[in-house]
C-alpha cells in the first residue's frame, strides 16, 4: 500500500500513487506544531507510526508506535519538560524521534540532542540515522536529501535544517548555536559539572525553543536532581513539566506470576492495578539489583533518587532541615558572606577554612563560624579567593568573632595561607597539632570527620543553617574503591570546613 500525502485519499487502482514531496513534509510540520491530529491520532504520533523505523530489542526493524508511556508524554508535552523513568521505557528513543520529524518537516530548524558520553552520542546518531535511511526514497532522494553526514550531524539543505547528536563531556557542547529543539539524555550521569553544562546549552535555546531533560535517577544530588525539585507541572509558562514513568508502563515487564505477596507487595498491586506477573517481576529485580532496584526501576519519584546507596548522609535528614531552614540575618560580600549569629561577647568561637587556589575558575575557598560551646553554624563565606585574600578574610573574620581560634587545613594550599596569617595578618589563635600550624586532612582523619559530621546532622539538625552546606552533604558520595567526596559537578568546601570546625571543637572537648 503506498503512504498517502496528508489531506489524500487512499489512491485507487488507477490513479498514480502520490509522491511525497517538500509541500507534504511542511504540511506535516505544520501539524506538528499546531499539535493537530492525522487519522484521529496527534500528529507526533501517526508520523512516527507510519514513517519512523527502529530497531527492537529482539533486533528486528519495526515501526515507532507508541507505548503508554511514549503518549502519556505526548499528551503533557510543554515547551519545558523533565522526564524521570525507569529503564528502557523508550523515552530516548521517542523524543528523539519526535524531534528528528520537526527537523524533517520545518524549515530553519536546529536539533541538538546532548547524550552523556561519546559512545551514548554514537548510539543514538546511529538510531536517528537509521530513521532516515529508511524514510521513502522520495524524500532521501529528494527534499530530505543531505548536504553533508558527518559524525554525530546531518544537514538538510531543501529546508536549511540540521540534527546533531554531540556529547555532554564536551565541553564547549552546543555553543555557537541557535537551537530550537534541545533533548538532554541522562542528564543525572553528565561528566564534570553538569549545572555548567545544561545553562550554556540553555542560553543557545531560542526563547520558544523545547526543551526536555530525560534521566533514570542516580542519586538524591546534582544536576538532574535539583532541576526535578525546582520543577511543577503547575508552575509558571518558563517552568519544566514534570513527567514520571515508573517500570510498570513498560508491558515487557512481566515475570512468573506470584502468589505469596506480602503487604508491601499487595499494596503496590492494589494502588496501581498491577498483576501478579508484574509483582513476580519486580521479586526478579530486587534478586538482581538489591538496594538499587528502586533506582534503576523507579515505582515512585521520591524513593528513587534516594535508594543509590553513595551519599555518605542520610538523604532524608538533609532533606528535612532544608525544609525547615530559615534565611541569615545577614549578607555580606555580595553574598558570599552569610551570618546567622553574630558575636557575642564573651563567648568563644571557631572558624575553620578549607583553602583553595582562587582565581575565576578555581575552587571556593570556605570559612565556618561555630560557637565552641554548642557547636551552632554562626557565619559561613564562600567565595573564589586568593590565597593572600584568604588569609585576610579568614583574619578579619576570626578577630570579629572575638578572636576566635582560627583553624586552616594545612593540605595543598594551606601552607601559604597560614604563612601569610603570620607575616601579614599577624594573627596569633591559629591551631596547632603536635607544634605544627593547621589541620591535616589525612585518610584517618577525613572519614572521622564526616562520620561526626552525619551524626551531628541525624541528632542534631538545628545547628546547621546554611542551604549550600546541606546541599554540599547531599552530593558528597562514596566512590568506587572507597574514597569519598563530592559528586561530579558539585563541591564540598562549605561540608569540609563545618567538618574540620566540629572536628577541632570534639577535640577541646575531650
Amino acid at each position: 500500500m503506498g503512504r498517502p500525502g496528508i489531506g489524500l485519499e487512499e489512491p485507487e487502482d488507477d490513479v498514480e500513487e502520490h509522491k511525497l514531496g517538500l509541500e507534504d513534509l511542511l504540511a506535516w510540520g505544520k501539524l506538528l506544531r499546531e499539535r493537530k491530529e492525522i487519522d484521529g491520532a496527534p500528529a507526533g504520533i501517526h508520523l512516527a507510526g507510519e514513517y519512523l523505523n527502529v530497531r527492537l530489542k529482539t533486533g528486528e526493524l519495526a515501526p515507532l508506535h507508541a507505548n503508554t508511556a511514549q503518549r502519556l508524554y505526548e499528551q503533557r508535552r510543554g515547551r519545558g519538560n523533565i522526564v524521570l523513568k525507569a529503564r528502557q521505557m523508550g523515552m530516548t528513543t521517542w523524543i528523539a524521534g519526535q524531534y528528528f520529524l520537526r527537523t524533517i518537516t520545518q524549515e530553519g530548524v536546529m536539533t541538538v540532542q546532548v547524550a552523556q558520553t561519546i559512545e551514548a552520542a554514537q548510539s543514538i546518531f546511529r538510531m536517528v540515522q537509521r530513521m532516515w535511511e529508511n524514510l521513502p526514497e522520495e524524500l532521501r532522494t529528494g527534499p530530505l536529501k543531505r548536504s553533508r553526514n558527518n559524525i554525530g550531524q546531518m544537514s538538510f539543505p531543501a529546508l536549511d535544517s540540521e540534527f546533531r547528536v554531540v556529547s555532554a563531556s564536551d565541553e564547549n557542547a552546543g555553543r555557537g548555536l541557535t537551537i530550537h529543539h534541545l533533548h538532554c539524555s541522562e542528564v543525572s550521569r553528565w561528566p564534570r559539572d553538569a549545572s555548567a553544562t545544561l545553562a550554556g546549552l540553555r542560553a543557545a535555546l531560542t526563547p520558544d525553543g523545547e526543551i526536555c531533560l530525560e534521566s533514570t535517577p542516580n542519586g538524591a544530588y546534582g544536576c538532574f536532581y535539583e532541576e526535578w525539585m525546582r520543577a511543577s507541572g503547575n508552575g509558571p509558562e518558563e517552568s519544566l513539566v514534570q513527567h514520571f514513568f515508573p517500570w510498570w508502563l513498560e508491558p515487557a515487564y512481566v515475570s512468573t506470576a506470584v502468589t505469596d505477596m506480602n503487604v508491601a507487595e499487595l499494596e503496590l498491586m492494589n494502588r496501581h492495578g498491577l498483576s501478579a506477573g508484574q509483582i513476580g517481576f519486580r521479586r526478579t529485580l530486587e534478586q538482581r539489583y538489591h538496594g538499587l532496584r528502586a533506582q534503576e526501576f523507579a515505582e515512585d519519584a521520591v524513593s528513587c533518587f534516594k535508594s543509590s546507596g553513595d551519599c555518605c548522609f542520610e538523604v532524608e535528614a538533609v532533606e528535612q532541615r532544608l525544609r525547615a531552614l530559615g534565611g541569615p540575618v545577614q549578607t555580606k560580600r555580595g553574598g558570599a558572606l552569610l551570618v546567622w549569629l553574630p558575636p557575642v561577647p564573651g563567648k568563644g568561637y571557631i572558624v575553620a577554612v578549607d583553602t583553595a587556589g582562587g582565581g575565576p575558575d578555581g575552587d571556593y575557598a570556605a570559612m565556618q563560624v561555630i560557637e565552641r560551646t554548642t557547636g551552632m553554624q554562626c557565619a559561613e563565606l564562600r567565595q573564589r579567593l586568593s590565597l593572600i585574600e584568604t588569609a585576610k578574610q579568614a583574619a578579619a573574620l576570626a578577630r570579629e568573632y572575638n578572636n576566635a581560634l582560627l583553624v586552616v587545613e594545612r593540605n595543598n594550599h594551606g601552607p601559604a595561607v597560614l604563612a601569610n596569617l603570620e607575616s601579614t595578618e599577624r594573627y596569633e589563635r591559629v591551631y596547632e597539632r603536635d607544634g605544627v600550624p593547621g589541620w591535616l586532612t589525612t585518610a584517618n582523619s577525613k572519614p572521622a570527620a564526616i562520620s561526626r559530621m552525619s551524626t551531628l546532622l541525624s541528632e542534631s539538625p538545628q545547628l546547621f543553617q546554611s542551604r549550600r552546606l546541606l546541599e554540599e552533604c547531599r552530593s558528597f558520595v562514596t566512590f568506587a574503591g572507597g574514597r569519598t567526596g563530592a559528586a561530579n559537578g558539585s563541591h564540598d568546601d562549605c561540608l569540609m570546613a563545618m567538618a574540620i570546625a566540629q572536628a577541632v571543637r570534639a577535640e577541646m572537648h575531650r
